[in-house]
């Protein structure tokens, strides 16, 4: 404990932090930038001319437009346990914004019809010098007419122009303002279709069922199991991939040889609270049977009618309500108080069939319970249950002025009609025989308990959701009805399609989502906000076949099951169980992520072809449009020099400038092939501008950027004679560019190649000493066959030049991600040489990207594991050859799994990366998590106090990856070195720790390890007679020595018998040569006929 007595503070080694949701803040608009476009290197090149001054740099001290409210000290944090930075003096503030103090709506959104045909004439009237088009200053004005707008507004004005003018020709022309508000509108419309597509894995799943009579209802189980009890008492148990787990039966043969009639089951309801289920029967019975042996519990018998319908609903802790609808339209209501008591006691009760039996008027004047009948309906009733969100019961009948009705359970006292029976005559005689037939007798609802919803041909199936506060109807008429359920005489909506009567319903509110199923099979599946149908399911299409019976939606599942003469399944598709809590930017893999500092806006790309604008500021999402490059990966992407258009390459082989804000294709780039582009860059050499890609087809392509090229398809310059001839044999990987005029490209196979952009010649050959020792001497079929296993990791995935060192020619200006995981600093001059390895990976990842800070002092870098590396190079390799790695000032875990992009922003100390695990994340230099883009709650990126630290992304908490260093987990000493090593003599102890620090850090190879607990019993005996444990070492030390600390937990109860087999190289078999008879003289079988 430390001396001041405060709780020890747990490192930040160990990621005992767990992120959690907080409170959603509502922000004002955030600031845009000036329309300053800033082009070329600072090489003196020709910049344009910027259409405003740029703005200065806010400070980065609290908004005065956002109220900050301090928690009292103490607050208690949402985290296990203490963390670094946060004292118990000390109290984690988030920011609050009042209620009245919304989000700002963007220029864009207010444009109204009449204002497009203000604008038009605004735009005639403004257009002072008969060009067609408004500058900036004319463009101000004219909205500012329009819209009323002032103050603040003008930078969104601003920014809106930059959005429109991506050419950055400094004017806008009417066209062109209609185009891209045009786009911008339809672009948004479909990402919002894409946010609700929803999917089913068709065709469904199908299993036999061993029922042969009709199933008549299908319910979960809490523990995700589907149960389905049909029509003869045989109930059977699913797992969701439609697995029969059991079948049980709750009518005996005993029972049924002595019945004339075979036993009728009516409908079931879980009571999960009690581990049983209720059946109803055309005995008149209600039958009570435990959940986990099938055995019967008890029964209320005698009722008037035929329980049809069947619920049940826990009220309070030991009360609850079991419910049924019968034949002649009446609410029958059981409400049992101490309900565990209760059911003991009536378990006592005679038998009868084998089972307790109680009458039902025992219920009725029983002091626990209490038996209610309503007579609701004047036709049967359809389907009932009990919402104790309401208090009320929902039933349902096809009767058209009786079609709906909510009502209350115990009703109201009729005070006028209790008065007439007190004033009557034969009052006192009438009530002495009344209690005996009281549970028999139906009464009707005061009209102010219950609410009617009069509907045409009548309800057959209904749902109601007290979240969305909407009931949902479906019957004869084949129309989906919404409703207010405060407001029976008009429905909110009617949502038609079906061909069929309606035959089930469901209200998913968590998704918006509407399931309705038709008696021809059809499912569709609608949205609650826009009352749209998302998708139709047709019978052809999930391919279940028969005669509908009933259906069920499984919310644990997420699976529609509907039985016929089978059980079959509709799964949605859903993103994986293992990522349901974890905040995704993207559905699909991210592949490129870059930051945009005139807009504040980081883009990032998918697998999908999604390309999306997140907000910087606050991680929320701006824009989005798909099918970039159709239905292809986007693979690579980066702006032009006034970074007002975006440049994608993708797996289709073509390069795409776009206007990012709109989604408006400005051109098109292809090549003569369809190769995958790897990368891609802009350049600006002797004021000219050129989009450069590489890739599959191990060729540079250059395209001109022309702005007097109006064709929205270009091909490729010539290529270089240098490239064709000499250039790179496989697939290039990488491209980078330094002024004035040198190019690096890295490929596959762990070659990296120096241009002159200006002549098109090969300024230089880097390759690897390594490899070209394994180059050179594999002569014979052995080496040939040793460097096919050496080339799996070659491939070099990013160059990068240190610029502020391009005249230095003693020092390295190039730096590499590989061969073999290495990163390799070179010295370009003279041929090439290396000057300088680091590792880049402590768990032998391979790096997959880099970047240098402002001063290339810098070098960030990631790995295929998902870690992040920050190295100091400051000096490294600026002299000569550096044998010594440059430091490594910190690393952590950002991803899970291979990150696949990287971008620094150093006038905000972040570093955005993105993954494969479909996330764009947030950290600050120091490595502190500040957000996930996408998240619910946005933060401040000027407020530290709203970042995500000291949380960290749940998936990267609970990865095994994740963990600490150590010697243990490392594999470099075993558990009875650490326990003994403070007894060690000090010289040893010394000497021992010498060699520790000198030897080399290798991570283990985690494929191999499995591998290494294969123990045989002469080596367990080996370790027996050595008896190196000493008697303080009890048992547990004793097993862990014995077992591979990293793979204790992977095969419980030791080697499986086929680990223990010894193992042998195959050995080639001699080709056995087969006799020819016709070749041999003699006869082979003469001496056996002699």
């Amino acid at each position: 404990m430390p001396a001041d007595g405060s709780k020890k503070i747990r490192p930040s080694t160990a990621h005992g932090k767990i992120q959690s949701q907080r409170v959603m803040s509502i922000f004002d608009d955030s600031q845009r930038p000036q329309t300053a476009a800033p082009s070329g290197y600072d090489d003196g090149t020709a910049s344009r001319a910027t259409l405003a001054p740029s703005r200065q740099e806010r400070a980065p001290t609290a908004r005065p437009r956002v109220n900050q409210v301090q928690q009292p000290k103490g607050a208690r944090r949402l985290t296990v346990g203490a963390v670094d930075g946060i004292g118990h003096n000390e109290a984690a503030h988030r920011i609050q914004v009042p209620a009245n103090q919304g989000q700002v709506m963007k220029i864009e959104e207010r444009i109204s019809l009449e204002h497009l045909h203000k604008l038009k004439y605004y735009f005639e009237e403004a257009d002072t010098d008969g060009s067609g088009a408004l500058n900036l200053e004319e463009f101000k004005q004219v909205l500012k007419n329009c819209l009323g707008i002032r103050g603040r507004n003008e930078e969104q004005i601003v920014a809106l122009f930059m959005k429109i003018d991506s050419s950055s020709d400094g004017e806008i022309a009417w066209d062109e303002f209609c185009t891209y508000m045009q786009l911008e509108y339809a672009e948004k419309e479909e990402a919002v279709l894409r946010d609700k597509d929803v999917a089913f894995h068709l065709p469904a799943a199908m299993g036999s069922t061993p029922h042969r009579e009709p199933i008549v209802k299908v319910s979960h189980t809490p523990d995700n199991t589907f149960m389905a009890l049909g029509q003869d008492g045989m109930v059977t148990f699913w797992s969701p991939n439609l697995d029969l787990k059991r079948t049980r039966t709750v009518v005996t043969e005993q029972q049924q040889a002595n019945r004339i009639k075979n036993k009728w089951i009516t409908d079931f309801v879980l009571m999960s609270q009690y581990n049983k289920f209720i059946i109803g029967t055309g005995d008149r019975e209600i039958q009570f049977y435990e959940l986990s042996n099938f055995e019967p519990y008890c029964q209320i018998s005698g009722f008037e009618t035929v329980p049809l319908k069947l619920d049940y609903c826990p009220t309070g802790p030991a009360e609850c309500l079991v419910l049924f609808g019968d034949s002649e339209g009446c609410v029958n209501i059981v409400v049992i108080r101490n309900t565990g008591e209760t059911l003991r006691t009536w378990k006592k009760f005679p038998k009868t069939e084998g089972i307790a039996s109680v009458n039902v008027e025992v219920v009725a004047n029983g002091s626990f319970t209490k038996y209610i009948r309503w007579k609701v309906h004047r036709d049967w009733v359809g389907q009932l249950r009990y919402y104790d969100d309401i208090r009320s019961v929902i039933s349902c009948s096809n009767h058209a002025n009786s079609a709906l009705v909510i009502g209350c359970v115990s009703g109201s006292t009729h005070v006028e009609q209790q008065l007439k029976e007190i004033s009557h005559d034969k009052f006192t005689a009438s009530k002495s025989k009344m209690p005996s037939l009281a549970y028999a007798q139906t009464r009707k609802r005061l009209d102010t308990d219950e609410t009617v919803f009069k509907i045409y041909k009548g309800v057959k199936t209904f749902d109601f959701s007290k979240e969305k506060n909407l009931i949902v109807t479906g019957g004869m008429d084949r129309i989906v009805r919404t409703w207010n359920p405060y407001v029976p005489s008009k429905p909110t909506g009617m949502l038609r399609g079906h061909n069929a009567p309606i035959f089930h319903l469901h209200i998913s509110a968590e998704e918006n989502r509407i399931f309705s199923v038709s008696t021809d099979k059809t499912v569709k599946v609608w949205d609650t906000s826009d009352q749209s149908c998302l998708i139709t399911v047709t019978a052809k299409s999930h391919k279940i076949r028969g005669d509908l019976m009933c259906c069920h939606y499984s919310a644990l599942a997420k699976s529609l099951a509907m039985v016929t003469d089978q059980l079959a399944l509709l799964q949605l598709k859903m993103k994986s169980s293992l990522n349901a809590d974890i905040v995704l930017s993207h559905k699909e893999s991210v592949q490129c992520c870059k930051y945009n500092s005139s807009f504040k806006q980081v883009i990032s790309c998918s697998d999908a072809s999604v390309v999306k604008v997140w907000d910087f500021e606050t991680g929320t999402q701006i824009f989005e449009f798909s099918g970039a490059h159709g239905d292809k990966p986007v693979t690579c992407m980066t702006f032009d020099s006034t970074e007002r258009r975006l440049i994608t390459g993708g797996r289709d082989g073509v390069l795409r400038i776009w206007n990012f804000n709109n989604g408006h294709c400005l051109k098109s780039l292809i090549k003569e092939n369809t190769e995958e582009v790897t990368d891609c860059c802009y350049v600006e050499l002797l004021r000219n501008r050129y989009v450069v890609s590489v890739g599959w087809d191990h060729r540079i392509n250059i395209y001109a950027d022309a702005a007097e090229d109006f064709h929205h398809y270009q091909s490729p310059l010539p290529k270089w004679t240098d490239d064709v001839a000499h250039g790179h044999k496989d697939d290039i990987l990488s491209v980078a560019t330094c002024p004035p005029n040198l190019l690096a490209t890295s490929a596959y196979d762990g070659k990296v190649i120096v241009w002159n952009m200006v002549s098109g010649h090969i300024y230089c050959h880097l390759v690897s000493p390594e490899l070209r020792s394994n180059t050179c001497s594999s002569s014979d079929d052995e080496d040939d066959n040793r460097l096919k296993q050496d080339t799996s990791d070659l491939s070099i995935k990013k160059v990068l030049f240190l610029k502020s060192r391009a005249g230095k020619k003693d020092a390295a200006q190039l730096i590499a991600s590989g061969p073999k995981g290495q990163i390799h600093f070179w010295n370009i001059f003279q041929g090439g040489h290396l000057y300088g390895l680091v590792n880049g990976s402590k768990k032998q990842g391979t790096v997959t990207s880099m970047i240098l800070n402002a001063s290339d002092t810098v070098l960030y870098t990631t790995d295929s594991i998902g870690f992040v590396y920050v190295w100091d190079i400051d000096g490294f390799c600026e002299d000569g050859e550096a044998p010594i790695p440059p430091a490594l000032i910190r690393d952590w875990r950002a991803h899970t799994q291979s990150i696949t992009g990287m971008d620094l922003i150093e006038e905000h100390n972040i570093v955005i990366t993105c993954a494969l695990d479909c996330t764009v994340r947030v950290w600050t230099l120091e490595g502190n998590f500040v957000g996930t883009f996408g998240q619910p709650d946005p933060w401040d990126i000027y407020n530290p106090s709203t970042y995500s630290h000291p949380m960290v992304p749940y998936d990267v908490l609970v990865d095994p990856l994740s963990m600490p260093s150590h010697p243990v987990i490392d594999r470099r000493m075993s558990v009875a070195d650490v326990v003994h090593a403070d007894s060690m003599e000090g010289s040893d102890a010394g000497d021992d720790d010498d060699d520790l620090q000198r030897r080399p850090h290798t991570a283990p190879n985690f494929s191999t390890l499995h591998s290494e607990l294969l123990v045989g019993d002469d080596e367990i005996a080996e370790e027996l007679k050595r008896q190196p444990f000493g008697k303080a070492i009890g048992k547990r030390l004793r097993h862990e020595k014995m077992m591979n600390a990293p793979n204790k937990f992977k095969d419980h109860g030791g080697p499986n018998a086929y680990q223990s087999l010894q193992c042998y190289d195959l050995v080639d078999t001699p080709e056995i040569i087969p006799p020819n008879p016709s070749a041999e003289i003699d006869d082979p079988f003469a001496d056996i006929l002699d």
